[in-house]
Order: C-alpha cells, then structure tokens, then sequence
C-alpha cells in the first residue's frame, strides 16, 4: 500500500516530467512556426497563440513540484500556493479562450464564409485580460488552496461549494464552450470534405493546387478543440469524485488535473509540429511549394470552385478575399 508521503512524490515527479516534455514539444513547435517564418500567414498566427498559450500554461502547472514540502512550511507556501493557483486559473482559461477563437474563426470561414481577419487583436486582447478577471473571483472568495491529496494547488474543490465554485468558473464553462466548439469543428469539416468531394469529380486534385493547399491548413487547427475536451473531460470526473468522496481520491497514483494540464499543451504543440513536419515532407516529394498564404488563397479558392470548367451550381459559393 503506498502512503500519502510517496503517493505525493510520485505525483509531482510525475507532473514534473510530464510538464518538462511539454515544455520541450510547445518550444519545438514554436521554432517551427517561427524558423520558417510561418507566422507572417493568420492561420499560422492562430496555431502559434494556441501553442505559447500551451507553453505558459506547462511552465506555470511545473511550480506545483514546489510544493513537495507544503507541510515543512505551511505558512510561507501556502501563499504561494495561492499565487499558483490563480496562475494556473488564469493560464487554463487563456488556452482556453485562445481555442474558442480558434474555432470560431475557423467555422466562420469554412462554413459562413465570413471575412473576419480584423478581428485579430480582438482575439488576443480578450485571450490576455478576460483570464485575468475571472482568476480573480476565487482570489477573493479565498477558494485557492492545497487540493485533498497535497499535490496541487487550485480551487480547493473539495467541499460542496468549493465545487460549485470551481464548476462556475472553470469546469462547466469550459465544457460547454469545448463541446460548442467541438460540434462546430466537426460541422466545418464535413462541409469542406463534401466540397472537396464534389471537386474532385470533375478534375483531379494535387498537392499545388490552392484549394487543397487551404483545406490542409486549416483541418490541423479544427484538432484543438476536440483534444482540449477529451482532455477536460478525465478532470471533471476527478472533481466530482473529490468531492463526492470523504475521503480524498485514495488509491489513484496519479493527480488528475496536474498531469492533464500538461497533456494539454503537450496535445497543442504536438499538433502544430506534426502537422509542418508532414507538409514540408509532402512538398519535397514534388516541387518545393513555399507555405500558403490563405489571405490570398480565398480569391483562388473561389475561382477554383466556381469557375472550372466542369463546375456546376452545387460547387459555386465565394469566400471572402481576406479572412484568415
């Protein structure tokens, strides 16, 4: 039987070296995006927030090991704990908004066909200074703490309020926002996969052709959403466990939210250099094809659809010259 003292080491060793690789794939990805200079296409922009947002998060989530000796000094750590915990908040619903933008944007061109690239700074202003209101909640109502099995720190959910709390301003928004943008991911590409359907038809489709060239940038992203709530799912089962239990969560040898948080980012960073790496790969089995830029591809992408010579009325609809 392991007892609590090992119990708490093994989990912060466990969320240490699982938050240290995701550290290492979120910075990889990064470089990536930066190296070959992909950021200067919006799309890319996106995948890179959703990436240093993942980068933060991990880094902010490997202070937990910190609290290996919470009990030698309660009283200096639990202030930090504190300080923690409302980073830790604040990190969650920053990937998080950064996510449902995604999402949403990508849903907007791929289904409505809206031109929404302004909406840039917007993105990024409420991704950076909403996490920070919402982080402050529990800060006053001093619900941050030491979670039940003392590897952790976050909204201390293990009373029925405490739990409440933590559902309102975490685990419930952030399901109901994920599975929202979960289902309209799924809506986005079915459409863009009975377009390239029907497109397909009537002449072949290569690696250079703009169409499908948009299509491959834009599919990768729609992931973030769909891994982000498969992830959070685990995390409210632990809560709803912990606080339906007077006993803390005995017997499970790994903190749930601790090591989700990490597999997160890990999630995020992961996608974005599997996705590159596939794409140079493809592109060198042809001639070299510089990334797209999808702000000037919506112009082809229209031409494409709407004016080959074999396309009929089911393949024509426009999209806006400038939308991601």
């Amino acid at each position: 039987m392991v007892n609590s003292s090992e119990l708490i080491t093994f989990n912060h060793a466990v969320i240490a070296a699982v938050n240290g690789v995701s550290v290492l794939v979120c910075l990889l990805a990064a470089i990536l995006v930066l190296r070959l200079k992909l950021y200067k296409t919006l799309v890319y922009r996106l995948a890179l927030y959703q990436v240093l947002s993942a980068l933060v998060m991990s880094s902010i989530d490997s202070l937990q090991t910190v609290f290996i000796n919470y009990d030698a000094s309660p009283d200096v750590y639990s202030h930090i704990c504190v300080a923690v915990g409302w980073m830790i908040l604040y990190a969650e619903w920053m990937k998080l908004l950064f996510t449902i933008w995604v999402a949403f944007h990508l849903f907007c061109f791929g289904v409505l066909h809206k031109n929404l690239k302004k909406l840039e700074v917007l993105y990024v202003v409420t991704s950076l200074l909403v996490p920070a209101l919402i982080a402050i909640v529990p800060l006053v109502t001093h619900a941050y703490g030491l979670n039940s099995d003392g590897d952790v720190c976050c909204i201390y959910a293990n009373t029925s309020v405490a739990f409440i709390e933590r559902l309102a301003l975490w685990d419930g928004p952030a399901m109901l926002m994920l599975i929202v943008a979960s289902i309209a991911m799924v809506v986005m590409v079915i459409k863009l996969a009975s377009q390239v359907l029907r497109r397909s038809k009537y002449e072949p489709i290569t690696d250079g052709d703009q169409f499908w060239k948009a299509v491959k940038q834009l599919l990768p992203l729609a992931t973030f959403p769909i891994l982000f709530l498969i992830f959070e799912i685990p995390v409210l089962i632990f809560h709803i466990n912990t606080t339906s239990h007077s006993t803390p969560n005995e017997g499970m040898l790994i903190s749930g939210p601790g090591v989700t948080v990490a597999l997160w980012s890990m999630a995020s960073g992961a996608t974005v250099i599997i996705h590159i790496s596939v794409a140079r790969i493809c592109g060198r089995k042809r001639k070299p094809i510089k990334p797209l830029n999808v702000s000037d591809s919506h112009l082809l992408f229209t031409q494409h659809l709407a004016t080959g010579s074999h396309a009929n009325s089911a393949t024509r609809f426009s999209l806006p010259p400038a939308s991601v």
